[in-house]
């Protein structure tokens, strides 16, 4: 069974950067497609940002595009999101998922096609 675990969460003020990573426990496949998502209370669950299986492509969401980046040097067990020029209404809890997805579509996904999610971590950008 494959877990992932996010990590590099924390406080944060408006106008720095924060980089969030996530790790699969085991190397069960060659590769993994990755997806960020976050949550806000009383919000639906809201895609921020995906990674292609080869590392070599990249979806964002309007609200993140230039600002944040999704990296990865070992697809198959890793994964960065880089957040830049962090605004308040970026504080949310941040998710990772990963699925052994392999194909140019997979990045642009919905988030219930994941399998494997992370627990969350908590991103708070203070004003």
């Amino acid at each position: 069974q494959v877990q992932v675990v996010e990590s590099g969460g924390g406080l944060v003020q408006a106008g720095n950067s924060l980089t969030l990573s996530c790790a699969a426990s085991v190397r069960a496949f060659s590769s993994l497609q990755w997806g960020w998502f976050r949550q806000t209370p009383g919000k639906e669950r809201e895609f921020v940002a995906a990674l292609s299986w080869k590392g070599d492509r990249t979806h964002y969401s309007d609200s993140v595009k230039g600002r944040f980046y999704s990296s990865s040097d070992s697809p198959a067990i890793k994964v960065n999101l880089q957040m830049n020029s962090l605004k308040p209404e970026d504080t949310a809890v941040y998710y990772c998922a990963a699925d052994p997805c392999y194909s140019e579509s997979c990045v642009t996904r919905p988030g219930s096609d994941y399998k494997y999610w992370g627990q969350g971590t908590q991103v708070t950008v203070s004003s």
